[in-house]
């Protein structure tokens, strides 16, 4: 084969294949990113047949892990963080070590140094953050409470694991690998510590005074031509270009530099443009990531080592999911909010496959331990969305059988009943609003400016609290459970307003207030019109779809100003 069509034979290759096997990943109800990894295993150098150029191939995965980064930084939203802070953070933290102990004693009985055993433990400890997404939205649980979480769990985990990049090449040497190219062996390791963080900290610095001002008005710029394509490449080219940079004058890894170009880009007015036009190539470089890491995988570790495997599929799956579920239940949040934490976090993806790649350049990780993270990869990638349709029939099944998982559900908590100081007009022909979202505040307020009472069922223990501090009567629980519309008077009731996009346990919740009030009134929002039109002719709700409420709305606002220019 020529040496100058092996570019274009390793991108056709690579993209043709993921797309033949994520099709088929799809159609089996697998997540596709599993066909992507197939087909790096075929096209690779252990599988015959065709294989790919590894040089080029590892270099458009540089350009994928710049460009995920870059994604990551885009969407992160430091408010979606701070709503769940009080979980998400300690929650993340001691899970990731929990699974790095448990991984890296399994390394450490398998003869492995301790520098190896804490690489793969921190590789095994970080869920992947594609796969998460995908999951929840096919759920129709990404915007709820329950999804806020585990989505601001990942985030803790991948800036903790950004931090151990910045950190894994100066301390490499220590850990009985060999330093990072910007290490010097010679020097003590507080001198390489110190140089790393004042280069990392002039390059943060560097991005939040300077870039934050300099590239929205870049982008400005850029917008006033009118150019789609440069605005494409504008965004695509400060992703790239921030990444070199950063390493090559800080020091700094390509997916710091990428993760900080994403969010500084946040900044601008445009970053849900920039998001929108950057997203086929950031997916097309992506799919090539994950192509490029199947290449290194060699199936004969599943004939060779499948204890092993199994060992560290149990790591993945059972041992990091249920220490964040009995994390998730020592804060007290419900047992269905625990087990879908656990849910998405039986997974690992992106940030191992990085890791592990970085692991074995800085001789930290031995190549049968890249091989054993693949396929504890693809095993676990594989088999999560089994996790998610077993937590229904496990919640109730452990409902049944067990004292204490009915223990767990017990509402003994302050928050979840109303004070006995509540006023009457609060317990009486009184509005009981679902959620106090974006939605569910605005109906709050038109509510009081009507001076209409009404009391709000919350899943957000700290929003229940700065409720109650603003003297609004809140009651804090899943109002799926028959208790917390109990505890709000729903039996005396006016209205029944549900103001949360889960549609999931709408059914539930209406069952329930109908039970105890038949004449309740109930209006349901909703973004799912067959969902609607069910809910409309079976549960006789009123229902609002918000696409046909803005068209409404806007239509109405058209047809008021074409009058009043024809007047």
């Amino acid at each position: 084969m020529p040496h100058s069509v092996s570019l274009i034979n390793t991108i056709a290759a690579g993209l043709g294949l993921a797309l033949v096997l994520g099709f088929l990943a799809l159609r089996l109800r697998l997540p596709a990113l599993v066909g992507y990894l197939l087909a790096g295993v075929i096209i690779g150098p252990f599988t015959p047949g065709f294989v790919a150029d590894a040089g080029i191939a590892a270099q458009l995965a540089e350009i994928g892990v710049m460009l995920l980064m870059f994604g990551v930084g885009l969407h992160f939203s430091l408010d979606d963080l701070l709503a769940v802070r009080k979980i998400a953070l300690p929650g993340a933290l001691a899970q990731i070590a929990v699974a790095t102990l448990l991984g890296g004693v399994l390394a450490l009985w398998w003869g492995w140094s301790w520098g190896e055993a804490l690489v793969f433990g921190l590789a095994l400890s970080v869920a992947s953050t594609v796969v998460l997404l995908r999951a929840l939205e096919s759920l129709g649980i990404l915007d709820s409470f329950t999804g806020r979480i585990a989505v601001g769990w990942l985030v803790v985990e991948d800036l903790a694991m950004v931090l151990v990049l910045v950190l894994m090449p100066p301390l490499a040497g220590a850990l009985g690998g060999h330093a990072g190219n910007s290490a010097n062996p010679a020097d003590p390791l507080w001198q390489t510590l110190g140089v790393t963080l004042l280069q990392v900290g002039g390059f943060v610095a560097l991005m939040l005074v300077v870039g934050r001002r300099a590239f929205p008005w870049i982008l400005w710029q850029v917008t006033r031509t009118g150019s789609r394509e440069l605005f494409t490449l504008c965004v695509i080219a400060a992703a790239v270009s921030i990444a070199f940079a950063s390493a090559a004058l800080f020091g700094v890894s390509f997916a710091l530099g990428a993760f900080f170009a994403g969010m500084v880009m946040r900044e601008s007015e445009f970053s849900h443009r920039a998001a929108q036009e950057s997203l086929p190539l950031r997916d097309a470089f992506a799919v090539l990531f994950f192509v490029s890491v199947g290449m290194l995988f060699d199936p004969s570790v599943l004939i060779e080592r499948p204890l092993q495997v199994l060992a560290v599929v149990g790591v993945i799956v059972l041992g990091k999911s249920l220490a964040a579920c009995a994390l998730v239940l020592a804060f007290r949040y419900p047992l269905g909010t625990a087990l879908t934490v656990s849910a998405s976090l039986a997974q690992i993806g992106e940030f191992s496959f990085i890791l592990a790649g970085l692991g074995v350049s800085l001789g930290l990780l031995p190549v049968e331990g890249q091989s054993l993270i693949l396929a504890g990869a693809l095993i676990s990638i594989a088999t999560n969305p089994l996790w998610f349709s077993l937590i229904a029939p496990l919640q109730k099944w452990l409902h049944g059988r067990l004292p204490l998982a009915r223990s767990l559900e017990s509402h003994d908590h302050p928050l979840a009943e109303l004070p006995t100081t509540t006023a009457a007009r609060y317990l009486s022909s009184q509005v009981v609003l679902v959620g106090y979202g974006r939605v569910g505040r605005r109906i709050a307020s038109e509510l009081e400016a009507h001076d209409i009472p009404y009391v709000v069922a919350e899943q957000n223990r700290e929003m229940v609290e700065k409720l109650r501090d603003a003297g609004v009567a809140a009651v804090w629980g899943d109002a799926a459970d028959p208790a917390v519309l109990i505890q709000a008077h729903i039996a005396r009731a006016r209205v029944l307003v549900v103001a949360i996009p889960d549609t999931m346990n709408v059914r539930q919740m209406m069952e329930t207030a109908r039970t105890l009030n038949p004449a309740i009134e109930t209006v349901i929002r909703s973004h799912n019109e067959e969902e609607a039109q069910l809910l409309t002719r079976e549960m006789a709700a009123t229902v609002f779809l918000g696409e046909q409420e803005l068209a409404q709305a806007m239509a109405r606002d058209v047809v008021r100003r074409a009058a009043a220019a024809a007047a």
